[in-house]
C-alpha cells in the first residue's frame, strides 16, 4: 500500500534526497561504534545463527564490497541496509540513517543496525509462499489445487460466479482472474488495496469481487489473494498467523525478533504487514537457495521451493515486462561481466528486497525508504549487478 498500508507498488521515478551514509558494522551488542570511514570489516557475531566470514574466505572481492556505500551516496538513494551471504555465511553487511515510514510508527529520522527491525512491506507474500508449503507438507492443506470456496464456508453467500474454478495456486500466482486494481492512487475509491485496512471484514471483500477473466489466464498484481492465503493459513492451522508462522518458520530458523502488523481494522496483513531484522530477512533468502533447509534441519520441502519458484508468468507492468512470477516470488536476470545471471527475489515497496542468486550461492538482502518513488527499488538492482555479482572471484 503506497502510504502507510503498502504493497510492491508501481516502479519507476527518480531518487531523491542525498542520504548520509557511514559503514555502520555492528558490535556484538548490535550497538554502532559511532562515527567511521567508508573502511568496511567482516560482519560482527550477535548469535543469530548466522555464521560470519570475511568476503575473500568465499571468493569474493571485500573491496568492492566495501564500495557500496560510496555507491549509494553517489547515486543519491535511501537505502537503510544491505546484507550479503555466500556459501551459506554472512560476508557483508552496512547500514545507514535515514528517514523512513515504519508501519505503527512515526516517520522521521531512524538509526538502523544489525538488530533493528525493518518493514518487509510485500516481501511479507513470499513468506506467506513459504508458510502454504510448510502447511502442505504438513497435510494441513491437500495441496495447491484446492478449490479456495472449500475453506471459506461462512462466505459462500458473497461469492460471485467464477469462484468455483480458482485453487489456491491461482492465488499463488497471481493468476485467479478475480477483477482487481491496487496500482492507482491510494485515495481513489477504485484502488482495492484500502479496502483490506478498513473494510470490517476484508475476506468477504475480496471473496465478493466479480471475476473478469477465467483463471491462469491473466496475470495482475493481487494482495487480496495473499490475505486470502494467510486467513487460510489461521483455518487450517487453528493459531493466528503470526503464531503459526513463528511456530513452523521463525523458530526453525533462528528469528526471535519478528512482527505481524495488523490493518486498522484489526486484521493481520498477510500481505505487507510483516517486519524483521535484516539478517534475519536475509535467512529467508538461504533457506530458499538451501532448497528449504537451514543448518542442516529441513524447514520446508526441496519440491515446495522447487515449485515456488519456477517461473509461471509474465509480470506485465513491472520493470517492462522483464520479470517472471512464480508462487508469490520474483525472477529475473541481471547483466554482470557480459554474462547473464539468474536470480529469484521477494520485493516489498520502498526498495525492500531479497535477492537469491543460486548460480553463485549468493544471497543479497536490502532495506530502504524509497517509498512512491519512481525509481524504487532500482537502487537493490543497481548494487546487485554492478557490485555484489562482479565482486565474485570464482565460479562456484
Amino acid at each position: 500500500m503506497r502510504d502507510r498500508f503498502p504493497h510492491l507498488g508501481i516502479l519507476g521515478a527518480s531518487l531523491v534526497l542525498a542520504l548520509t551514509v557511514s559503514a555502520t558494522p555492528v558490535q556484538a551488542d548490535g550497538v554502532a561504534p559511532g562515527p567511521r570511514n567508508l573502511a568496511c570489516e567482516p560482519p560482527s557475531s550477535i548469535d543469530d545463527g548466522w555464521t560470519t566470514a570475511s568476503p575473500d574466505s568465499v571468493g569474493m572481492d571485500g573491496a568492492q564490497l566495501c564500495g557500496i556505500a560510496a555507491r549509494l551516496e553517489q547515486r543519491a538513494t535511501k537505502v537503510h541496509s544491505v546484507v550479503v551471504a555466500r556459501h551459506g555465511k554472512l560476508v557483508f553487511e552496512q547500514y545507514f540513517p535515514g528517514y523512513d515510514q515504519p508501519w505503527g510508527q512515526p516517520d522521521g529520522q531512524h538509526e538502523f543496525t544489525a538488530t533493528t527491525k525493518h518493514d518487509m512491506r510485500s516481501a511479507s507474500k513470499s513468506v506467506v509462499s513459504l508458510l502454504v508449503g510448510i502447511a502442505i507438507d504438513r497435510k494441513l492443506i491437500a495441496g495447491v489445487d484446492e478449490p479456495v470456496l472449500k475453506f471459506f464456508p461462512d462466505h459462500q453467500t458473497v461469492k460471485q460466479a467464477g469462484w468455483e474454478a480458482i485453487t489456491l495456486r491461482h492465488l499463488l500466482t497471481m493468476s485467479s482472474g478475480m477483477k482487481w486494481d491496487e496500482a492507482r492512487a491510494w485515495t481513489d475509491p477504485s484502488n482495492d488495496e484500502p479496502h483490506l485496512t478498513f473494510e470490517a471484514d476484508p475476506i468477504g471483500y475480496v471473496l465478493a469481487k466479480p471475476v473478469a477473466a477465467p483463471p491462469d489466464t491473466l496475470w495482475t498484481y493481487n494482495g487480496g489473494g495473499t490475505e486470502l492465503l494467510g486467513n487460510i493459513l489461521e483455518r487450517v492451522s487453528g493459531k493466528p498467523l503470526e503464531a503459526f508462522a513463528r511456530e513452523v518458520l521463525f523458530q526453525p530458523l533462528g528469528i526471535p525478533d519478528v512482527e505481524w502488523k495488523a490493518y486498522k481494522n484489526g486484521k493481520i496483513a498477510a500481505a505487507a504487514g510483516l517486519r524483521l531484522r535484516p539478517r534475519d530477512a536475509a535467512k529467508i533468502g538461504q533457506l530458499v537457495l538451501n532448497r528449504g533447509q537451514w543448518n542442516g534441519q529441513q524447514i520446508v520441502s526441496a519440491d515446495w521451493i522447487a515449485q515456488s519458484i519456477t517461473p509461471r508468468f509474465q509480470a506485465i507492468g513491472y520493470f517492462g515486462g522483464t520479470l517472471f512470477y512464480g508462487y508469490q516470488w520474483w525472477m529475473g536476470r541481471s547483466l554482470a561481466g557480459g554474462k547473464e545471471i539468474k536470480w529469484v527475489a521477494a520485493f516489498g515497496w520502498g526498495g525492500q528486497r531479497i535477492f537469491i542468486v543460486p548460480e553463485l550461492d549468493l544471497v543479497m538482502m536490502t532495506t530502504a525508504a524509497q517509498y512512491g518513488q519512481p525509481k524504487e527499488g532500482l537502487a537493490a538492482i543497481d548494487i546487485l549487478s554492478n557490485i555484489v555479482i562482479p565482486s565474485v572471484r570464482d565460479a562456484h
